[in-house]
């Protein structure tokens, strides 16, 4: 799956995004791009969990 995260704008940022997403699946992988906003993970959990916890964490993300 893919997600834009519009305030991901540096490695600081996708350090963030990749902890957020691992704390509901520590097994997903993660690809980030803080140049185009984009990331594309490989994982069983379901879009909607993974935005939830990215808007918790303060990078609300739409799926691209």
């Amino acid at each position: 799956m893919e997600l834009k995260i519009e305030n991901m704008t540096c490695g600081g940022c996708a350090k963030s995004v990749t902890k957020a997403i691992q704390s509901v699946d520590a097994n997903a992988k993660i690809e980030t791009d803080p140049a185009t906003r984009l990331v594309r993970i490989e994982t069983t959990v379901s879009s909607d969990a993974l935005q939830k916890v990215l808007e918790e964490a303060g990078y609300p993300a739409a799926v691209n």
